[in-house]
């Protein structure tokens, strides 16, 4: 009874040694750690990384992900660049800054038309209507971003030019908001969601909501380092499968979906609730880049200044790393 094989025992010391040095078995991997950048932290459009680790959709293709926020889209291109992050979650305009020689690429084009987008002006201020918005001064995250082009539109779509409406650059949406209330400011540009909240307690009321006026775009688009897609392309395909996966939850489960959020945006569930009915719609199933929509954000670059001339767009973004369609 007392008698244990030898090979037995050798096989139990080779396991204990593994276990007291950390190395893998055989078969065993694990999952990789990507940086993954969100332009601002509390709209419901930047959510998915942090509902997808929370549901274990993207661990279940491989990744961890190590969320970190911005105030604004021009802070995380410059992480990008710096290599402090891996992938970001942005705007469309920011491709602009790929032409201009950035290490990065889109990887997917994840929301179209931004009907989460909208301008709210101060409740007690001088601006009624969108026609009141002339020569006003208006709030938006940072240079180059996705809140200027689209206050930069609709100065153009009321026949203003781009500069009909003074846009002013003050980052993040607690700064803007501290702005509007003490006038410095009459308008701003910012989410659904932070818009509602605002109604509601007194302080702005929505005066036009951007998907109204600009039908076709692509609002918000993944980036990745060129570094991560040479070294790590596995890595990036496992993010997007996930966030896929991700995406396709969110549409099915609004009850679950608000609850999970409503403390990521610091908003009440029935604030967070009317963001997920006004943006859950215009999320890609797929992260295509519908040509339509990327011929209105070519032209963008140009009307922005922010390139001389339309660039070759099928150069600063790639499909190969999205899921296959089933």
């Amino acid at each position: 009874m007392r008698m244990v094989s030898k090979n037995l025992i050798r096989g139990v010391t080779a396991v204990a040694a593994i276990a007291l040095l950390g190395i893998a078995a055989p078969g065993a991997s694990a999952n990789e750690t990507l940086r993954v950048g969100k332009a601002q932290a509390v709209p419901i459009d930047f959510t998915p990384p942090d509902v997808g680790m929370a549901k274990g959709f993207f661990q279940k293709h491989g990744v961890d992900v190590q969320i970190i926020a911005f105030a604004g889209a021009a802070k995380q291109q410059q992480a990008l660049v710096a290599d402090a992050v891996d992938i970001g979650l942005g705007g469309g305009p920011e491709m602009s800054t790929v032409a201009k020689g950035t290490p990065v690429v889109g990887v997917a084009a994840y929301a179209g038309r931004p009907d989460g987008l909208v301008l709210v002006a101060a409740a007690n201020g001088p601006v009624k209507t969108v026609a009141d918005l002339k020569g006003r001064k208006v709030s938006v995250s940072s240079v180059g971003s996705l809140t200027e082009w689209t206050t930069r539109e609709l100065s153009r779509h009321e026949g203003w030019g781009p500069d009909g409406i003074n846009v002013v650059f003050l980052g993040n949406i607690a700064g803007q908001i501290a702005a509007l209330k003490t006038q410095q400011i009459d308008a701003m540009t910012n989410d659904v969601a932070t818009a509602a909240r605002m109604e509601r307690d007194g302080i702005g009321h929505t005066v036009v909501n951007f998907g109204t006026i600009i039908p076709d775009f692509i609002v918000h688009i993944i980036y990745a380092t060129k570094k991560v897609t040479e070294e790590r392309p596995e890595a990036v395909r496992g993010f997007l499968a996930g966030w896929f996966e991700t995406i396709a939850w969110m549409k099915a489960n609004k009850d679950e979906t608000v609850k999970l959020v409503a403390p990521i945006m610091h908003q009440p569930p029935e604030i967070a609730a009317k963001a997920y009915d006004a943006v859950m719609p215009v999320f890609s199933d797929t992260g295509r880049f519908e040509p339509k929509a990327v011929a209105v954000l070519s032209r963008s670059f140009v009307q922005m200044n922010l390139l001389p001339t339309e660039p070759d767009m099928s150069k600063l973004y790639t499909e190969q790393f999205l899921p296959k369609a089933p």
